[in-house]
């Protein structure tokens, strides 16, 4: 027997009373590894974002890969493709998101630091090579996820997880 429940069952969870979804979308531009677009739906789902705008030559479902790391969430979680990130991005401008590339440059401010305003689109890029010029060109801000080790960068899923959550924390504390 287990003592697992749904987290959304909890006294805990209380404080995300009211809040269907999270007024966050996630563009991925080139991203290569269908496993890691599998973990962006998974996330995704978990902190109720309303949209994964799916680019470029990154995978979209039905991926056998997408699906095993996905558990599902690629059948929950509103998505599109489309080959021309630039144009998504026009749209989402259009409708008044601030447009956040999650990119190291001299430009960035801390994640920690940095006050969104919603709707918000955080952009994520290749794995080695990040975002396009065009897109970082686009953005309103760019947002970089501190790092203490000799590494400079974290995988990009666990980066969306990362941003993803401290956007649903940053949500909560304006709703207070």
């Amino acid at each position: 027997m287990s003592d697992r429940i749904p987290y959304r069952v909890t006294a805990q969870a209380a404080v995300y009373d009211g809040i269907s979804s999270l007024p966050v979308s996630v563009l991925l531009e080139n991203v290569r590894s269908m496993y890691n677009v599998g973990s962006f739906f998974r996330t995704c789902d978990a902190a109720g974002v309303e949209a994964l705008h799916l680019c470029g030559f990154t995978g979209y479902p039905p991926k056998k890969e997408i699906s095993k790391t996905a558990l599902g969430a690629d059948e929950t979680v509103k998505w599109d493709h489309t080959w021309e990130a630039i144009d998504r991005v026009k749209e989402l401008q259009a409708r008044g998101y601030e447009i956040a590339a999650i990119e190291t440059s001299a430009r960035s401010v801390d994640l920690f630091e940095w006050t969104p305003r919603y709707p918000v689109c955080v952009m994520f890029g290749h794995e080695v090579d990040g975002l396009s010029e065009p897109l970082r060109e686009m953005a309103d801000t760019h947002v970089r996820i501190p790092m203490l080790g000799t590494k400079h960068s974290l995988n990009v899923a666990t980066a969306g997880g990362v941003v993803l959550y401290e956007l649903m924390r940053k949500f909560v504390a304006l709703r207070r």
